[in-house]
């Protein structure tokens, strides 16, 4: 076993072989651009690019006419929200997401209340669940656009999606969902579930960074978005730049193996997520889920550790690989945005860390993890004072910690 171990699977994942192996033909011998209608070179690019939107269309019920490559879900969740926002904006002006969401939708939804649109920012619940009744209480006559995740990043609570999806088409109003971590996860059918745009990166299924989709729905509704990026019209003129031809491979390789594999890979995750839980909790007191304990991720575990300070937890489980808060915004020091919105308190937001389980993660890697965790808690745990207190029963609440003048 080497260390680190990679545990931060929710971060980014690592190239499947078999992905890397499907790639590497299109970086020499076939390195045609698939807009060039006039040769073979052309040809062979764009067929390799028509596989791949099967592929992808395959993993989510869609057709692959509904696929459009994007360098991965930041520029999706841009796409989406900005281009239905200006196609729709003379029918109304109001935008539903929730404050749980990942920074590229919330950084999206600013940058429109600046141009003058209204977003409703719903409060999920202790678990981190945003309700199909939470979306209609909040739903206007000008609604025109619901931006809810299908899974959390951080916590990984998966959302009721396909109530959620219902209500909007009852209400004829157009519901985009981030799937960035729960397509290729779990199983995501945009039909069934009633999405009408859904985002996905390649880099968080074993395919390579910087290529991701939009799913974009044709009929019963057919949604157009305004293009934020301008040039050639690829991509049915919703997203022109010359396509990435071995990335785009990647991702319908990925999204391959992805299906084919769902079912076994989830319950291994699942299998070596409880494990870890289990482990963990059986020998230390005062652990706290983060997240739904059945509405979840397989492969995700977010857990809290009281009377611990996180970043000395870091670094005292350095030979393992994780994350506290979120990989896109944990340079800062303010407790996530995930939890605070889950009233998860500071203190136990601060102690909170991420591990994420993979395709390639052991049983040996888990045990390892869950010991070096084990043993940092509790040599921090003797060095608190509140721990102490808390063993001797006294409750912190009512303790007054300084004098009254």
């Amino acid at each position: 076993m080497k260390t680190p171990i990679y545990m931060d699977y929710q971060a980014t994942t690592p190239v499947d072989p078999r992905v890397l192996e499907a790639m590497l033909p299109y970086f020499s011998d076939t390195f045609g651009n698939a807009a060039s209608r006039n040769h073979a070179y052309g040809w062979t690019a764009e067929e390799a690019v028509d596989k791949a939107r099967q592929q992808i269309a395959s993993l989510m019920g869609a057709s692959p006419k509904e696929i459009v490559f994007t360098s991965g879900s930041t520029e999706g969740i841009n796409l989406a929200i900005k281009g239905v926002a200006e196609m729709y904006g003379a029918k109304g002006k109001h935008i539903i997401t929730s404050q749980a969401e990942h920074k590229a939708v919330l950084d999206t939804c600013m940058h429109l209340e600046k141009q003058g649109y209204e977003v409703t920012y719903l409060k999920p619940d202790k678990t981190g669940r945003t309700t199909a009744e939470d979306v209609a209480a909040a739903l206007r006559d000008d609604t025109i656009l619901v931006a809810l995740m299908w899974a959390n990043n951080e916590v990984g609570t998966v959302n009721p999606i396909r109530e959620i999806g219902a209500l909007c088409h009852e209400k004829g109003v157009i519901f985009f969902t981030d799937g960035t971590q729960a397509i290729g996860k779990i199983p995501c059918d945009v039909e069934a579930d009633n999405v009408d745009i859904a985002c996905l990166s390649a880099h968080k299924i074993y395919g390579p960074k910087g290529v991701g989709a939009l799913y974009v729905r044709r009929r019963k509704p057919r949604v157009r978005l305004v293009a934020q990026m301008d040039g050639g019209g690829h991509e049915r003129g919703m997203r022109s730049g010359t396509l990435n031809v071995p990335g785009i491979v990647g991702l319908g390789k990925a999204c391959e193996l992805c299906e084919q594999e769902l079912e076994a890979e989830a319950k291994r995750a699942a299998e070596l997520r409880d494990y870890m839980q289990e482990l963990i909790t059986s020998e230390l007191d005062h652990v706290h889920l983060n997240g739904h304990p059945e509405h979840r991720l397989p492969n995700c575990l977010n857990l809290s550790f009281n009377y611990v300070e996180g970043e000395s937890l870091l670094m005292g489980i350095s030979d393992v690989a994780v994350s506290s808060g979120s990989a896109c915004t944990s340079a800062s020091l303010e407790p996530s945005h995930v939890l605070r919105s889950m009233d998860v308190g500071d203190d136990l937001a601060h102690s909170s860390i991420r591990f994420g389980i993979g395709r390639f993660t052991t049983k040996e890697e888990v045990e390892f993890a869950a010991k070096l965790v084990i043993e940092n808690v509790k040599r921090l745990r003797e060095m608190s004072p509140l721990y102490e207190m808390v063993q001797e029963g006294i409750d912190l609440s009512t303790v007054q910690w300084q004098a009254e003048h």
